[in-house]
């Protein structure tokens, strides 16, 4: 999936994935995709809630080949 910047949150336990990605996203353009890369398993459903609760798009989510927990949202 293409996307327009990325955070490597790889090694951070939350809050530090969804913090640095909400920092990200205030710099970024409606529209825009922003991609995530964590390994904390709580980050998948830490994701889901933050795209519901700031109407930002959870457009994407699965796993890297090196099982790190990749994430795509839309800019709202």
């Amino acid at each position: 999936m293409e996307f327009d910047k990325e955070v490597d949150a790889r090694g951070l336990n939350c809050p530090l994935p969804i913090l640095r990605a909400k920092k990200m996203l205030a710099e970024m353009s409606v529209g825009q995709v922003l991609r995530v890369l964590a390994t904390d398993p709580g980050s998948v459903k830490d994701f889901q809630a933050f795209a519901r609760q700031t109407g930002n798009d959870l457009i994407g989510q699965g796993e890297t080949v090196d099982k790190a927990f990749e994430f795509f949202l839309r800019r709202k």
